[in-house]
């Protein structure tokens, strides 16, 4: 799909800070209100836009803290369909928060999120790993969030994540 240098410049700002008013986005591309909400529309059903997420540090909120695991996964592709059917059984698990398929020495690069390392361990145990065509993974444990989509965490950044949240 081609964009409009007005559409380009729209999800610039939203992917930027997309609890900005439309009005201020309206400003800001010299556009009306009327026009911007039409362009915003028509990129979430184009499903350009895709969603609107808050980042949460949830490391600071007691009781909520999830272990994080990535997960390399190699693959045998299926022919006619490569690695789009394996990629979609394990995108279908609710611990798996990203999917993406890598170049390099492995295939699939899988982020899941759990209560406790066994928990982790069991997915990549008794789902991954059973999977028909999965040949073997790898799991990295999260350690320490340092930055995410752009946004520094961490208490001695809070300058810097302002700076990043804040229009």
């Amino acid at each position: 799909m081609r964009l409009s240098g007005e559409e380009l410049e729209v999800l610039s700002i939203l992917e930027e800070n997309h609890r900005i008013p439309v009005e201020d986005i309206a400003l800001m591309v010299n556009s009306s209100v009327d026009d911007v909400n039409a362009v915003i529309k028509k990129l979430e059903d184009e499903k350009v836009i895709v969603s609107y997420p808050a980042l949460i540090d949830w490391s600071k909120v007691a009781g909520k803290e999830n272990i994080v695991a990535m997960i390399d996964v190699k693959v045998t592709p299926k022919r006619g369909v490569g690695f789009d059917e394996v990629a979609e059984r394990i995108y279908r698990f609710p611990e798996v928060t990203s999917l993406y398929l890598m170049s390099g020495a492995y295939d699939l690069s899988i982020t899941i999120e759990g209560k406790t390392m066994s928990e982790i361990a069991r997915f990549v145990s008794e789902k991954l790993s059973t999977i028909d065509n999965v040949i073997s993974t790898t799991t990295h444990f999260m350690l320490k969030k340092y930055k995410h989509d752009g946004v520094i965490f961490g208490e001695n950044n809070e300058r810097d994540r302002r700076m990043v949240v804040s229009p």
